[in-house]
């Protein structure tokens, strides 16, 4: 038992020392809801301490990078804006590359519409060439009606993110995919998913950092998110029991991460 527990000690020493960036989630891994997490803080001191770098990264597009960074600042965790990402972030960037001249109707809260707005995108009512999903906590049977329709009429389908829950403190609530699962439901039509686990996503960490992928990992408390991101792309993907993921659910996953830690906390001894 002893042997093994050190065999285990220094595989995830190994790990963590081959990590230049860690791409961390936030809900569910860095805080909860309002609550920052126990370790959380320390954690970062220590990834600082050895040299290294971080990076917030989170699916939810409900919100904008400023309010990310005013909420963190009131957990006493003090960042920039080149430290923080979002989906809406990725999913702007892949409008940009792949589609400037198109137009977009935007299923999203007003922050992610300024945001859109922000970086140029032609937002429109009617007829648009794109329809876009993001975690909109504001969602109108209106939104949904006009989505469908648009979509069966011929526009591509997009959606921010995959993610079916989104945690709090008081349990979970509908997010992104469960949003995008009823409109296909009603069309018939599946979305193309940006942020995580889409290698748009790791494109874009790379670029914003200069990092090579084998120097990366995300850290988060989803499989099929946060650690598919890192396994599925040449990263690593470490996974935190903090959040929404419970240890029983590796049993069944197809997604293997290539550490498991409770949480930061834990994660800061072997740093």
């Amino acid at each position: 038992m002893e042997k093994g527990r050190e065999k285990d000690d220094a595989w995830k020493r190994q790990l963590l020392k081959e990590v230049r960036l860690f791409v961390l989630d936030m809900d569910g891994t860095f805080y909860l809801g309002e609550k920052i997490l126990e370790g959380s803080l320390e954690f970062l001191e220590r990834v600082k301490a050895t040299g290294r770098e971080f990076l917030f990264f989170t699916n939810n597009s409900s919100k904008s990078p400023q309010l990310y960074i005013d909420k963190l600042e009131r957990m006493n965790c003090r960042i920039t804006r080149r430290q923080i990402l979002t989906s809406g972030d990725v999913t702007i960037a892949y409008l940009k590359a792949h589609y400037p001249d198109k137009t977009v109707y935007l299923v999203g809260t007003p922050a992610l519409e300024q945001s859109f707005r922000e970086e140029g995108i032609a937002l429109v009512e009617e007829s648009p060439d794109i329809v876009v999903v993001g975690f909109d906590t504001t969602l109108t049977y209106h939104k949904l009606e006009r989505a469908c329709t648009f979509i069966r009429a011929g526009a591509m389908f997009l959606a921010t993110h995959r993610d079916i829950n989104c945690p709090t403190e008081d349990g979970f609530i509908p997010d992104c995919g469960a949003m995008c699962s009823l409109i296909a439901c009603s069309t018939g039509r599946q979305p193309y998913y940006l942020g995580k686990p889409g290698g748009e996503t790791l494109d874009m960490v790379l670029e914003k950092t200069g990092c090579r992928k084998e120097e990366v990992a995300f850290v988060g408390d989803r499989l099929y998110t946060d650690v598919a991101t890192g396994v599925n792309n040449g990263a690593k993907g470490i996974l935190v029991l903090s959040g929404e993921t419970k240890r029983e659910d590796l049993e069944s996953s197809d997604i293997q991460p290539d550490g498991v830690f409770q949480s930061l906390k834990e994660m800061v001894q072997y740093l």
